[in-house]
């Protein structure tokens, strides 16, 4: 089987999250009883599900040149992602996220998206080397959405298999997302592309016909625990989920693009390649975070055996 080779452009974040037993008031200080510190990111975390894949996979992104700009650009490193197009930016943070959980599981999010609203077309253009020999671009939407709908180009006009996460949700130009060759949102970013509330499988059919009318070549709504559902001109596929008892569902969305790639790029037909990302996903859920909940090939291949 071929080695796959996969691009990311996209966000690296720091999650810095606290935990405490309730939010001070204005002006009050209180005692939190954890805090973790994680790297995330939507672009770092399918980057790292990818190459956990087996993927070889070359990261373009830009971190601050702070404390987590080095630390960022080592945890690529010491995963073995091709970091030479990873840019430090003078003057400007790298990508956190503060979030505060409560003993309840209430939380409160913040993303300073810093350096990585910096990702540019010209470093789609500087990156053309490590692109042009790619099997899959991935893409989400914690960069400038400019810079997507530009390198979705570059790719078309070179060949290059594209997947955009159109994540966080938000409307887009369908006629400029059409150059994707996979579009997949989960059910909130389904319904902020198209329009209209996806609340159970035949929402989102309607949904995909939608985006499919819009010029969009295939769609994939991932739907959580109902699994996902795959739309193309010529017909709609359910390809049901695996079922687990999740821990962390946080990052399960990313790893499903991320192991998704790799196995397109390995050439497994799209609903087998969709049932198995189902399946690592799942997986994923099993433990807390985001990139260290990711499982390995050993792993997956283990568990795919046992299904």
């Amino acid at each position: 089987m071929k080695q796959p080779r996969i691009v990311v452009i996209g966000s690296a974040n720091i999650d810095l999250v606290t935990y405490t037993d309730q939010f001070p008031r204005p002006g009050e200080t209180i005692f939190g009883r954890e805090f973790s510190l994680g790297f995330g990111g939507k672009g770092a975390n399918q980057a790292v599900a990818a190459r956990l894949c087996g993927a070889e996979v070359a990261m373009v992104a830009r971190v601050g040149d702070d404390l987590f700009g080095p630390a960022n650009i080592e945890n690529f490193t010491s995963r073995g992602i091709d970091v030479r197009h990873v840019m430090t930016t003078a003057g400007v943070s790298s990508g956190v996220a503060p979030i505060f959980v409560e003993s309840s599981g209430q939380n409160r999010i913040w993303v300073v998206k810093g350096a990585n609203d910096r990702v540019s077309p010209a470093d789609v253009d500087a990156a053309s080397d490590v692109l042009e020999g790619a099997h899959f671009l991935v893409m989400q939407l914690e960069i400038p959405v400019e810079t997507v709908y530009y390198a979705l180009r570059f790719a078309r006009e070179r060949g290059i298999r594209t997947i955009l996460n159109p994540a966080p949700g938000q409307a887009l130009e369908l006629a400029r997302i059409a150059a994707a060759d996979y579009v997949i949102p989960n059910e909130t970013e389904a319904e902020a592309l198209a329009g209209m509330p996806v609340r159970d499988l035949d929402d989102a059919r309607e949904c995909a016909l939608r985006l499919l009318d819009g010029g969009v070549r295939r769609v994939i709504v991932t739907l959580g625990a109902n699994g996902a559902l795959l739309a193309r001109k010529d017909g709609m596929t359910h390809v049901a989920p695996f079922a687990v008892t999740p821990v962390d569902t946080t990052g399960a969305g990313d790893a499903f693009i991320g192991s998704l790639a790799c196995f397109l790029a390995e050439g497994c037909e799209e609903t087998a390649a969709i049932r198995r990302a189902n399946l690592y996903a799942a997986l994923s859920t099993l433990g807390p975070g985001t990139q260290k909940s990711f499982v390995t090939r050993e792993r997956f291949d283990a568990e795919w055996g046992g299904h």
